[in-house]
């Protein structure tokens, strides 16, 4: 028996030991994988930045070395807007960079961020240092971002891909697909272009709907299309005809028409670089990566005592206190503890969200709200600040907007899904028993009736009317007015401009900029400030115990992702709240 307890100990001994070296080893390789992530580049003494989007993805909030860039051999690279922006100003300025080679194929992400880099590759070439671009396969945005250089050089190789055809928007409806599953959503909203949920009680576009899309599409393709024809000394009657009538197909007809330069092959390239460099030979020349520069370049500045803060409310607006999106309680008390910091002079409010819920935007627009009676606070906006990301910024002290960001969306729905009838058409008996006379109107087991259709409508029209009272006292605009340019349309940055919901088309930079000019300070260099980012953003350790927990999407790169990004967070609690919300999220290649 002393034999048998002595082994049981033994054994349950050795796997405590062996448990605890596994832990210990486990936490090694998570450590040196988050090491990994934490290496300083070694810049050169000179040479060129390269700026290969095929290897950056640009996002909003700088982030780490994405961690499955070092497990799973991926080639992007993570790079935050503003920390590219500030990398490319810095290489203005740095005698160390010689000019810029810029490889825009496969450029990867939001619309509003592209836009706001091709801005910065702007003031980078008006610093007097040249932008060389080289491009295979261009594409509407690829092309944007190579149309800004001094000379663009183009593969004179056949098989490459035109793929400048302008702007589209797709959208599916599910009404009759819902119909054959017994599935009635009840839609409840205010404003005719309010189309968030027309997906679901439609089998085809709106005519308000198709109104507001098609004028949408039209001003952010003029506004790229203008940049693009007028960098190449071109009209936008002129290059808009070569792309309505598809006259651009192989590469000597870029050539032909003026929108490239030059067409070589790579080894030709290589010579031409060289020849601009002054090197004998390609490997003479010192390449640094933006990413590469960034990390070496764009440092916190801690010696200043002073600090702007950048709030990033990037993704949809939800109740609570969840880590993903823009979570209510959670910015709120992130907003009120930067208020109560002395040492941040002015905040920027960086919006990129398409909306959500009413409650969630409510809180995080009274901290903005009392925050600006203590010091400025100057709201950017990204790709998407519409609806919900209007409502919480549209009092913000002065509002930049890219051209492209789809912003405005002043309206408010409510959906209750009703699922009788797809109960009864697969054989599931329902009993209700309830204490009061609606207590089941949120069940989604029965349509509503006409007191709770009227009872809903009332909600919705009373945050409606609330919605409009606070753009029109934060815009400074007449309430009538702002009714009528509302409705729940979604409106490209430039037609918002002119109708009086943002300031001044510019990027983020430009509202650091305004921040620091609106606290007094005599010091306006944004480098001898110190810009802290808010929510803190991810470390390498951070994103890797993420990565272990993500789930795949089921839609991801099916015609229903954007649908399933836009319902994403949409679960049975939230049947019957209001949301102010865009219908769905768009991307461009």
């Amino acid at each position: 028996m002393k034999d048998f307890v002595k082994m049981t100990l033994a054994a349950i001994l050795g796997c405590i030991i062996v448990g605890a070296i596994l832990m210990f080893m486990t936490f090694g390789i998570i450590g040196s994988l988050a090491s990994l992530g934490n290496t300083q580049p070694v810049m050169p003494r000179e040479g060129i930045l390269t700026v290969d989007m095929s290897r950056i993805t640009l996002t909003e909030q700088a982030v780490p070395t994405d961690i499955r860039t070092m497990i799973e051999g991926e080639t992007r690279v993570s790079t935050g807007i503003w920390t590219a922006i500030r990398a490319i100003q810095e290489a203005a300025l740095d005698p160390a960079i010689r000019f810029i080679y810029l490889k825009p194929d496969g450029v990867a992400g939001e619309m509003g961020c592209i836009e706001e880099l091709r801005t910065s590759l702007e003031r980078f070439r008006s610093s007097g240092k040249a932008i060389i671009s080289f491009i295979e396969t261009p594409s509407n945005a690829s092309y944007y971002l190579a149309s800004v250089s001094d000379k663009i050089f183009m593969s004179g190789y056949d098989g490459g891909m035109n793929m400048i055809t302008g702007f589209s928007s797709s959208q599916m409806f599910l009404k009759d697909i819902l119909d054959r599953l017994g599935v009635n959503v009840q839609l409840i909203r205010h404003g005719k272009y309010k189309s968030a949920g027309e997906m679901f009680i439609r089998n085809g576009i709106s005519p308000e709907n198709r109104e507001q899309n098609q004028v949408m599409v039209n001003s952010l393709w003029k506004g790229w299309a203008d940049r693009m024809a007028g960098s190449r000394g071109l009209s936008f009657d002129e290059f808009n005809a070569l792309v309505d009538n598809l006259s651009l197909n192989s590469p000597e007809d870029f050539l032909e028409h003026g929108l490239v330069d030059e067409l070589m092959t790579k080894e030709e390239l290589r010579e031409r670089l060289c020849g601009l460099y002054g090197a004998e030979n390609i490997e003479d020349i010192r390449q640094v990566t933006l990413p590469d520069y960034a990390a070496a370049r764009v440092l916190p500045n801690y010696k200043a005592k002073e600090k702007i803060a950048i709030i990033y409310a990037n993704g949809n607006i939800v109740d609570g206190e969840a880590k993903e999106q823009v979570a209510g309680d959670r910015f709120a008390a992130m907003i009120s503890a930067v208020r109560r910091d002395s040492s941040v002079r002015a905040v920027v409010l960086r919006v990129n969200s398409p909306g959500g819920s009413v409650l969630a935007s409510s809180k995080i627009r009274n901290e903005i709200d009392l925050t600006r009676e203590v010091k400025p606070v100057i709201a950017s906006y990204g790709s998407y600040a519409a609806s919900g990301g209007y409502w919480i910024s549209s009092s913000c002290d002065r509002i930049f907007s890219d051209a492209s960001t789809l912003t405005g969306s002043i309206g408010v729905f409510s959906m209750i899904p009703d699922f009788s009838k797809t109960a009864e058409k697969i054989g599931i008996g329902t009993t209700t028993i309830s204490s009061n006379r609606h207590g089941d109107m949120y069940s989604g087991m029965r349509a509503l009736d006409n007191a709770e259709i009227a009872y809903m409508q009332e909600s919705v029209e009373d945050i409606y009317d609330t919605f409009t009272a606070i753009v029109a006292e934060g815009r400074g605009l007449d309430r009538e007015y702002v009714d009528e340019i509302a409705q729940g349309r979604v409106w490209a940055g430039t037609d918002a401009l002119d109708k009086g919901l943002v300031d001044q088309i510019g990027g983020i930079e430009d509202a650091v900029s305004c921040a620091i000019s609106m606290t007094g300070s005599a010091n306006t260099d944004i480098g001898s400030w110190l810009i802290e980012e808010y929510p803190k953003p991810m470390t390498t350790m951070d994103m890797l115990m993420e990565m272990l927990g993500q789930n795949a999407s089921v839609f991801a790169g099916t015609p229903l992702e954007a649908v399933e990004t836009a319902f994403r967070d949409w679960d049975e609690s939230m049947t019957g709240q209001v949301y102010a919300r865009m219908p769905y999220e768009i991307s461009i290649r």
